[in-house]
């Protein structure tokens, strides 16, 4: 079987690994608060993961894990580190153009952090600019929302964010079990007022915790509904691009 992790190559044999595989994946996550009972490093471990995950459906090129994201409304939580999406645009493309330059077609950029997401789709176009015929995915949990509203026990405290709550320690559970301390776990619902929609809202205006719900009602069985949903979506869409390589 072949290794999946790119670093782990060496020079001498990965340029004809690359023609046949094709497909890059890049984990990428952040540091930052995610209550008492998650690591800083949460979601590079889930973007890791994943990543790894469906590397091995695909049959893809996994490669180090980016650590560091935007991370601007929890950056003034204890642990929080943050780029500016500037920064994390100009790395990103950096990177993309070199792996075109390799020979890969195919990038997909597994996100675990939501505030990254601006950053990703920039890069992307730019990316397309550049290399039209190189094809660039970022994923964030794929299908989430709509499985989600079957398996969720409490009611969403905002229609995008979900932050070491139900939701994100139930992922953790099934795919990091390891780093998840549920003796620790805590209930917070906070009050999202509406205009933080629309205006610049750090996240400790109204949450001390980084806690957006009751992380105390996450279980295995929910985080692996949510992980095999976005697997299959990814992978589903991963193929297509793949098949349709001349």
């Amino acid at each position: 079987m072949m290794n999946r992790r790119y670093a782990y190559e060496n020079s001498f044999g990965v340029k004809e690994k690359i023609e046949e595989v094709k497909i890059a994946i890049l984990p990428i996550g952040a540091v930052e608060a995610h209550g008492p009972h998650l690591p800083l490093a949460t979601d590079n471990i889930l973007a890791e993961r994943l990543s790894e995950r469906l590397a091995e459906k695909v049959g893809a090129f996994v490669l180090p894990t980016l650590p560091y994201g935007q991370v601007w409304s929890l950056r003034d939580f204890p642990g929080s580190i943050t780029v500016s999406n500037e920064s994390l645009i100009r790395f990103l493309v950096d990177i993309g153009s070199s792996l075109y330059n390799q020979g890969f077609r195919i990038w997909a950029m597994v996100n675990a952090h939501l505030g990254n997401q601006t950053a990703l789709k920039e890069a992307a176009r730019i990316l397309y600019d550049r290399h039209p015929d190189f094809k660039i995915f970022y994923f964030f949990y794929p299908g989430m929302n709509t499985v989600a509203k079957g398996i969720r026990e409490t009611e969403a405290v905002h229609s995008t964010y979900f932050h070491a709550c139900e939701l994100e320690t139930s992922i953790m559970l099934y795919l990091a079990e390891e780093f998840t301390d549920m003796e620790k776990a805590i209930r917070d619902i906070p009050q999202i007022p509406e205009e933080a929609d629309y205006t610049p809202t750090p996240w400790q205006e109204f949450t001390k915790t980084a806690v957006l719900g009751d992380a105390t009602l996450a279980t295995k069985e929910k985080g692996e509904v949510i992980v095999e949903t976005a697997l299959e979506r990814m992978a589903d869409i991963l193929r297509r691009a793949k098949d349709e390589l001349v």
